[in-house]
């Protein structure tokens, strides 16, 4: 598994993270309990891109072992579309929308913004936007901008910050929710 650097934080721990959330979820999450019994069995992860038409809707870890095919498909997904450029995903970060697509009991995929992004497309979207961190965890493979037209920002970024395992950036003008396995920290750009 891919190491986190900025958090330190263990697989093990962020799997307690998430026991932990569907546990305290449960007033808020209708489907915290389900996750927390159906969390040793799979994680599926269900996603498009706008912006180069494709699908996936992939099972990636079964009773406890990611299957490595399936994370390279989604690591293949998530590339930086500008520059076909791609790089292993931090898995605790796919496991972070993985549990918050569940908390949220949506039916639909979530939009993918943005997965990966080469210090190239970073640079450049930089250049266009105060809101691009120069060391943004993308260039790491730690963070996804997701967007899903049945949920609010607000309820996305609640589910996604109900985890407590990395930071979650609220984007009300341009309606995307960013997940990381970064630092717990929330913001609104």
């Amino acid at each position: 598994m891919t190491k986190c650097s900025t958090s330190g934080m263990t697989r093990r721990a962020l799997l307690g993270a998430f026991a932990a959330t569907a546990v305290a979820a449960a007033p808020s999450y209708s489907n915290a309990a389900g996750f927390l019994r159906g969390g040793g069995d799979i994680r599926r992860i269900r996603m498009y891109s706008g912006r180069t038409g494709e699908r996936i809707d992939m099972i990636y870890w079964v009773d406890g072992k990611y299957i490595k095919d399936a994370v390279k498909e989604v690591n293949h997904f998530m590339r930086d579309w500008r520059t076909d450029q791609s790089k292993s995903m931090d898995l605790r970060t796919i496991d972070i929308m993985a549990a918050s697509h569940n908390l949220l009991d949506a039916s639909e995929p979530y939009m993918l913004l943005s997965g990966y992004r080469s210090p190239q497309t970073n640079a450049m979207l930089r250049s266009k936007s105060r809101r691009v961190a120069r060391n943004s965890l993308h260039m790491q493979g730690q963070a996804a901008d997701l967007r899903l037209a049945s949920r609010s920002v607000s309820q996305m970024a609640k589910a996604a910050m109900s985890c407590r395992a990395g930071g979650v950036g609220q984007y009300y003008r341009s309606n995307f929710v960013h997940m990381d396995c970064g630092v717990v920290r929330t913001w609104r750009g």
